[in-house]
């Protein structure tokens, strides 16, 4: 319904796409400003950061896509126009997800495409067989673990019934993060994104098998490929938080 409606008025559509798509790539306007003054940032050159930068904007772009209205549950439970979705013949994640689904955002995701695609070019990778199925593993996986993180984020709104900027921090927050490599970040903050919310399996794990480089925190090869587990198991958590935060729910009896 909502993809009809936004494409009733295509021009609307194909503008603010493309604002979607000019708002995000400041981001990585800022990363070459830096790179105008520097050579490599915490040893990471720009192709390489190009890398990290496209695996994540792809990953998290297709999370948000998916499942970014997720961030307004806590507007339908202060007033209570979450009930209306409780007696519908269908699941509650998927009618909030769905909740006025922004076809919009594909701007974030043709940027990150972009980028990717200029840093895979710019790369001088010795391609192997696992190099090349871990690509399309990381983005998926990446998408996942990201979708996750909305859904505990939401799950959190139940209890707090607005908290929308803490979960961004978390969100947004994160896909920032990711944009950076590892090496400039304190050992605290690696281990905690490594081991308490594993978005260091979103791109930077992975792509350091890709590009040959060093993992953080000295983890074992073998790390690259845990993406899919990871993934696997932190929409696990995020669902049970999900249940969790709704048989909490009740409502603002109005």
């Amino acid at each position: 319904m909502w993809i009809r409606s936004t494409m009733a008025y295509r021009a609307s559509f194909a503008m603010t796409t493309f604002g979607n798509f000019a708002v995000t790539a400041l981001d990585f306007a800022a990363i070459l400003l830096m790179f105008s003054r520097v050579d490599a940032l915490g040893g990471w050159s720009l192709p390489e950061i190009a890398f990290l930068y496209g695996l994540c904007g792809v990953s998290f772009g297709l999370a948000d896509l998916a499942i970014g209205s997720m961030e307004r549950l806590g507007h339908r439970v202060r007033d209570g126009t979450l009930d209306t979705l409780l007696v519908r013949p269908a699941p509650v994640l998927a009618q909030v997800a769905a909740d006025r689904f922004a076809l919009r955002r594909l701007g974030r995701v043709a940027q990150g495409v972009l980028v990717l695609s200029y840093g895979l070019h710019a790369l001088d990778v010795d391609w192997t067989p696992l190099k090349l199925l871990l690509m399309p593993v990381m983005l998926v996986s990446g998408g996942a673990i990201f979708c996750a993180v909305f859904v505990a984020g939401a799950a959190f709104q139940f209890v707090a019934q607005e908290a929308s900027e803490v979960q961004n921090a978390f969100t947004y927050g994160g896909a920032t993060l990711l944009q950076y490599p590892p090496a400039v970040f304190a050992q605290e903050m690696v281990r905690g994104v490594t081991f308490v919310l594993p978005l260091a399996f979103v791109n930077w794990i992975p792509a350091c098998y890709v590009l040959e480089r060093p993992y953080p925190l000295d983890l074992p090869s073998w790390a690259a490929f845990a993406p899919p587990l990871v993934a696997v198991a932190c929409c696990a958590l995020a669902g049970v938080a999900w249940r969790a935060g709704l048989r909490s729910y009740r409502s603002t009896g109005s």
